[in-house]
């Protein structure tokens, strides 16, 4: 058995104490005061009885103390439930019941929300970071009277430390189980495959330390770097912290890095000690990649390709592979990654021809919390996941997804892709942004639709962009509806949302 998140975390304290562990705005902290305040406020949650095992939800934006309460969580041997604070009082109140949390943890400025959470659910103990909301505590206030070393508690690799709610864009809640070995594979598997971290790294987050930015973590502590934390991503003060800090690393999805090519300090912004810009998440636009490359140089580009259920990275396309002929695919399998192809019949795909996309890994989760049926038709009983991702090896052993199963459009009895379609559209010089979805159509069943928002500047209309995609794609591949909106629909870590736009194009 290998080392467990804990394991991780004991060590990166022991080995760097007088280093800076994390900044934020005017605030630091070293690996030793992270130590200690998450050693502290471990045993004042487990005070407010949050025994091991105890599902904890965590409301709280990035911040001082979002890495604290993350490393109190795994000392105090409970199972922590991160909640996006972008999604709506509904959308926490469904999580919180469909979880069965009974205590929840929030950040100061959050109490609000906190406070109409308690309010709906009246058996939830609310207690806050610098704040307290409807009778319960000021975790730090109760973690300043704690030990400064952790709880003397015993963990197993399998048990469940974060469980991480992900509806994709099918529509369907689902709690993903990581437990104290998957975590750890999830260590390893960056180091392995995406950034040779050293000490004098230094990362910049800016997305929500909830999702794939906060993977980052573990392994920059694990080797003494240092993470800066921003409270959110606005593009000018992201440029100013890129020169402040002499960043080296940064993780970007494709809508941060479009916005950070229309800012108007981009261009002028010194970013000498960046080394790797790393990407994912989403598709991204051949446009908006090519550009960002002329400007920071193709040797800092790294895209990864993963999932919820199998972080980070199932495969990577390195800076050497950002070229003509391989920015289409998302790069080759990553070292620690088995990948399958399986057809229609749940056999291998023939060589060259697409399949659903099946991996196994160390860092796969144990299954989604409460979900039988879901699981079964996910995870095999030999640890292989399914993806529902559509995909196809070309000759050099490079992996290109297609789309999604349930995002695939039938029209005619011909199947399309909707991001080979976006891949064509995004090139056309009109194109700020686009989404392709099927919509019911009496004579084709389904036909491709576009929904396109064009630049400021510049003009093109349903015809020229139509006959636009025909130049590279089939025929019956082309839009054959062009849709003009001011923006498209994203999912609250900024990704796609099909579902919400075929929802909203067939009511």
């Amino acid at each position: 058995m290998g080392p467990t998140y804990l394991d991780l975390i004991r060590q990166g304290a022991l080995t760097y104490k007088d280093r800076i562990a994390l900044v934020f705005a005017e605030q630091q902290l070293s690996f030793a005061q992270v130590d200690a305040l998450s050693s502290q406020l471990a045993h004042a949650l487990a005070q407010l009885g949050a025994a091991p095992g105890t599902r904890v939800a965590l409301l709280v934006n990035n911040g001082l103390y979002s890495v604290p309460i993350d490393f109190a969580c795994v000392k105090a041997g409970i199972n922590r439930v991160p909640l996006n604070a972008r999604l709506s009082l509904d959308e926490h109140i469904r999580m919180l019941g469909d979880i069965g949390c009974t205590m929840l943890v929030f950040g100061a400025d959050l109490a609000e929300r906190a406070a109409a959470l308690q309010a709906a659910i009246p058996a939830l103990q609310c207690h806050g970071l610098g704040a307290k909301a409807g009778g319960g505590a000021d975790l730090l206030e109760l973690a300043t009277k704690q030990p400064e070393t952790g709880p003397n508690i015993q963990v197993q690799a399998s048990d469940v430390v974060i469980t991480l709610y992900t509806s994709g864009t099918t529509g369907t809640l689902k709690a993903a189980q990581h437990t104290q070995a998957s975590y750890a594979g999830i260590c390893r598997n960056v180091l392995l495959n995406m950034i040779a971290v050293t000490q004098d790294d230094v990362m910049l987050h800016a997305a929500s330390l909830v999702h794939a930015s906060g993977v980052f973590v573990l392994p920059f502590w694990l080797r003494g770097a240092k993470t800066v934390i921003l409270p959110g991503f606005e593009p000018a003060a992201y440029l100013c912290a890129l020169t402040e800090h002499r960043i080296t690393a940064i993780n970007l999805v494709p809508t941060m890095l479009q916005m950070l090519l229309d800012a108007p300090g981009f261009a002028s912004t010194d970013v000498s000690a960046l080394r790797q810009v790393i990407y994912g998440a989403s598709p991204m636009p051949r446009a908006v990649i090519n550009k960002a490359m002329q400007h920071w140089g193709q040797h800092r580009f790294w895209q990864y390709y993963g999932q919820t259920e199998v972080p980070l990275c199932i495969a990577v396309l390195r800076p050497e592979d950002h070229t003509e002929e391989f920015l289409g695919a998302c790069g080759r399998p990553a070292l620690d990654v088995e990948i399958r192809l399986l057809d229609s019949e749940g056999k291998e795909a023939a060589p060259g021809t697409p399949g659903e996309i099946v991996v196994r890994a160390p860092s796969a989760v144990a299954g989604y919390y409460n979900a039988a049926e879901l699981n079964a038709e996910t995870f095999t009983s030999d640890g292989w996941v399914h993806t529902r991702d559509i995909g196809v090896f070309d000759s050099r052993g490079y992996l290109h997804i297609k789309d999604r199963t349930s995002d695939m459009i039938i029209t005619g009895g011909y199947n399309v892709y909707p991001r080979e379609v976006e891949d064509a559209l995004s090139l056309h010089p009109a194109v700020k942004e686009c989404a392709v979805v099927g919509t019911p159509d009496e004579k084709w069943v389904e036909i491709v639709t576009a929904v396109v928002v064009l630049r400021e500047g510049h003009a093109a209309d349903e015809a020229e962009l139509s006959d636009w995609v025909a130049k590279s794609l089939a025929s019956y591949k082309k839009p054959k509806r062009v849709l003009f909106a001011a923006d498209i629909p994203k999912t609250a870590v900024g990704k796609l949302n099909r579902k919400q736009l075929r929802d909203k194009l067939r009511t």
